[in-house]
């Protein structure tokens, strides 16, 4: 019997040991402490909005908790494996200082277990709906000393600072905590560029933040005076979205003329296994191509106008009129008995379409054939007044008071 039906009153308990059990056998949770936490805090009080029980326990998903006038999502409470990763990452330990940007409460409360009393949890959100209930949210379940602030963590202040720790759970486009940061301190924060995000976690070294473990992962997009926005259209009435993180404006009219119009088709002969990761050919196409943006089809609209390689944030190469995207075929042959494997291929569209999807296959290749296997680029971020000598393999991403570095050579 499904957990979410049971009507005992201890089917929490039992989710929560589920979701304990998923999140130790996909290696999110790697240690006793933070599986203690998961194990003890009640998720389910912190995710009212959860249809069920297992819904709000399931290992992989998020629980929206607000949205906007247009149905975006502005709130939520992270998925179980994502909140483990970043605690895991965090190397939490008794007695820390520790503050969370983006709040909710359930975080907070599982950094404040892991703690204990003698630690400092401080959460802050620009939200006053989102600080209200955490506040209460957390006093209900026993975290009364988790200090919630509301505010923009653009202007954070350092009075309760440094922190040994600073998880950000929310999407930030910069990252001006560094001086925040106690010395062996650690920052975990999903930073964003070229439309795309990766969890990192930067360790100080001088003057500069070194990046480890890149993680693709989602969060709502910061609020406030760190808020950035990316290039979106909209096509088809919102069937097919395309987004460009800077580069010439966008011609929603040509591009919706281009996506109904004649397309190209170029077939690559690069095959994957259907389980195959490939997050590093985002990093690389960023590295290369001022064009790179993503697209995807929205899931509540019929139809098939494209038939992307990933359901979110495919790859693309997007003009003002024109664009180019991933696609994929069944690939037959000698892999019929290694399983599915797909080809990849690429759907052009506009007045450039082909020539962008040249520019895309020629670019598909090179990653292919010298990068596939490559662990993928180092991150390194420095202030924004330090002089940075550009990598011979890699880019600089300009931002207000960093730079990011990345560098694959």
């Amino acid at each position: 019997m499904p957990i979410d039906t049971l009507s005992s009153p201890e089917s929490p308990d039992l989710a929560r040991a589920d979701m304990v059990a998923q999140l130790k056998e996909r290696g999110s949770i790697r240690s006793p402490q933070v599986a203690a936490a998961f194990a003890k805090v009640p998720r389910e009080k912190f995710a009212p909005e959860a249809p069920s029980i297992a819904a709000a326990y399931s290992a992989m998903d998020t629980v929206v908790t607000k949205r906007d006038a247009s149905g975006k999502a502005t709130s939520s409470v992270s998925a179980p494996w994502l909140q483990a990763e970043m605690l895991e990452a965090a190397q939490l330990t008794r007695g820390a200082r520790v503050l969370e940007i983006g709040s909710g409460g359930y975080n907070a409360a599982l950094i404040a277990e892991i703690v204990g009393p003698e630690g400092l949890v401080v959460t802050m959100d620009i939200d006053p709906f989102v600080t209200e209930r955490a506040t209460r949210f957390l006093t209900e379940t026993g975290y009364p000393q988790v200090k919630v602030v509301l505010g923009d963590a653009e202007h954070i202040g350092d009075e309760d600072g440094p922190y040994d720790a600073i998880l950000v759970t929310v999407g930030a486009w910069d990252c001006p905590w560094g001086h925040l940061l106690a010395p062996g301190g650690r920052m975990i924060v999903p930073l964003r560029f070229c439309g795309i995000t990766r969890s990192i976690t930067f360790v100080r070294d001088g003057d500069q933040l070194v990046g480890l473990d890149p993680t693709v992962c989602g969060f709502v997009p910061m609020q406030g005076a760190g808020a950035h926005h990316e290039q979106v259209a909209a096509l088809a009435g919102g069937a097919v979205t395309l987004m460009l993180d800077g580069g010439p404006a966008l011609d929603t009219a040509a591009l919706d003329q281009a996506l109904t119009g004649d397309a190209c088709e170029l077939w690559t002969d690069i095959v994957v296994r259907s389980n195959d990761p490939f997050d590093t050919l985002h990093l690389w196409l960023a590295t290369h191509d001022d064009t790179f943006g993503v697209i995807w089809p929205n899931p509540d609209h019929d139809g098939d106008l494209i038939k992307p390689v990933l359901r979110w944030f495919c790859p693309a190469l997007v003009t003002s009129d024109s664009f180019a995207y991933l696609t994929y075929r069944e690939a037959h042959g000698d892999h019929e008995t290694e399983g599915r494997h797909l080809e990849f291929g690429i759907h052009g569209h506009g007045r450039r379409g082909v020539e962008l999807a040249e520019r895309l296959a020629a670019h598909l290749a090179t990653w292919d054939r010298e990068w596939r296997q490559h662990p993928g680029p180092q991150f390194t971020l420095y202030p924004a007044d330090v002089v940075v000598s550009a990598p011979v393999i890699g880019r600089i991403f300009l931002k207000r008071h960093t730079q990011l570095v990345m560098d694959w050579s």
